[in-house]
């Protein structure tokens, strides 16, 4: 059975602005203990690690409540987190989950890593598209895998032709080669279409790749930028086509998707993902070992259950403020730092960032970045030292990520007008 959440009447609730990223001062961001907010001293800002600005969802924290009423901190059980999901994506996408083909797992990474063993052999090639999310080389590795890099396309998408060629080399030189995928892309904030992923699952079936899916962006899509002059366009790609999630699985029975609520509700402290097998990869499934699957957090996957079963009116507020701040950071780029260039993205609250026709591009000022996730190289390092702004360094990304910079856009307007108004002054 699904775990519910109690209904409590929106009138004994207090009165919030719809938008959660409004909620919270920076004197109270700053009281927080998590990596985003104690990495850099008092006076930086901290725009850098995927970690929203914002409250726990209403629903989370009933559930989170009801748990620590009942003292429900025991083993986890029961497939509620993949029902739950399940029912989310039927709603949102239209995607008939088969919840006995799932796997509860610590988390996406760890449920990649455990992919990872079932459907290739130590030495075997790891494709990515770079640049990508860095743990995306980090794991695969220890796991002893073979990370090898393709480049995505000049507009930040997957590239078939680089593709095909690197395909075609994993498959010369590995037993059984695998395609990590990044779903909607990060860092560059891509939504691959319908098209691009059977393509994907076309080249690598002719190659003998399987493909895992991290899909843990899912439920953030925020369509294309609407054209000022053309207000009909809201949502909707640049040849006027709407940008919808596709799930990769919806397109390709062999592969095996990583699903979560920890981007879209802010849960990275509650650890808990799904693993989801297609049609064809399910007797890969069956071998998961069992001390995989009995890995996450009971608490996590209930906090994580009430988010997908109860969060959509949060999460549709939350993405109402995300696409007004990717505007206004246009607007404040453009005021401010003109000589960086950006794509605004079609989902994550991640903006890809090139610094590479700025002073900044060869900087490399000295700074005390304690916790940070890698050593802080580039324009990201020079910002931290001169403007008090933290983001993420583009190095760790690979290929394509020198003289970038990744900007979490996931906080106050009041926080990134101040942020872009330093980088501004830094660059002139």
């Amino acid at each position: 059975m699904a775990q519910s959440t109690p209904h409590i009447e929106s009138r004994t609730r207090p009165s919030f602005p719809p938008n959660p990223l409004e909620r919270l001062s920076l004197a109270d961001l700053r009281t927080r203990r998590s990596a985003k907010w104690r990495a850099f001293g008092g006076g930086v800002l901290p725009l850098w690690v995927a970690e929203m600005d914002v409250p726990l969802a209403e629903p989370i924290a009933d559930a989170l409540r009801g748990i620590i009423d009942r003292g429900d901190t025991g083993y986890p059980a029961g497939r509620g987190y993949a029902e739950a999901l399940a029912g989310f994506a039927e709603r949102r996408w239209g995607w008939s989950l088969d919840v006995a083909h799932t796997s509860t797992v610590p988390d996406v990474m760890r449920g990649i890593t455990e992919a990872l063993k079932l459907i290739s052999t130590p030495g075997d090639a790891v494709v990515v598209a770079s640049p990508v999310y860095p743990p995306f080389y980090q794991y695969p590795a220890e796991a002893g895998r073979r990370v090898v890099q393709t480049p995505l396309d000049p507009a930040g998408r997957l590239d078939p032709a680089a593709l095909e060629e690197t395909f075609a080399e994993a498959a010369r030189t590995s037993t059984s080669p695998v395609f990590l995928l990044a779903n909607p892309h990060n860092p560059t904030g891509v939504v691959h279409t319908r098209a691009e992923l059977e393509q994907l699952a076309e080249l690598a079936d002719r190659h003998g790749l399987r493909v895992v899916a991290d899909e843990i962006h899912a439920p953030l899509v925020l369509g294309s930028t609407p054209d000022p002059g053309d207000p009909g366009v809201a949502g909707a790609d640049s040849d006027g086509a709407p940008v919808r999630f596709t799930p990769y699985l919806s397109v390709d029975p062999r592969g095996i998707s990583l699903m979560s609520a920890s981007k879209g509700w802010n849960l990275a402290g509650l650890k808990a993902a799904v693993m989801i097998a297609g049609h064809d990869a399910v007797a890969d499934l069956r071998r998961l070992p069992d001390i995989v699957a009995h890995g996450p957090s009971h608490v996590g996957a209930l906090a994580h259950t009430a988010a997908f079963a109860h969060g959509e009116p949060w999460l549709d507020a939350l993405l109402d403020g995300l696409r007004a701040n990717r505007t206004l950071l246009g607007e404040l780029l453009a005021e401010h730092a003109p000589q960086v260039r950006w794509t605004p993205p079609q989902a994550t609250y991640l903006a890809w960032l090139d610094f590479r026709a700025t002073a900044l591009a060869g900087a490399e000022d000295d700074v005390a970045a304690a916790g940070a996730e890698a050593p802080i190289r580039g324009p990201a390092r020079a910002l931290l030292a001169r403007a008090g702004v933290a983001l993420t360094a583009g190095n760790p990304f690979g290929d394509g990520g020198a003289g970038h910079a990744r900007l979490n856009m996931a906080t106050s307007q009041e926080i990134l007008t101040e942020a872009v108004t330093r980088i501004g002054r830094a660059l002139s």
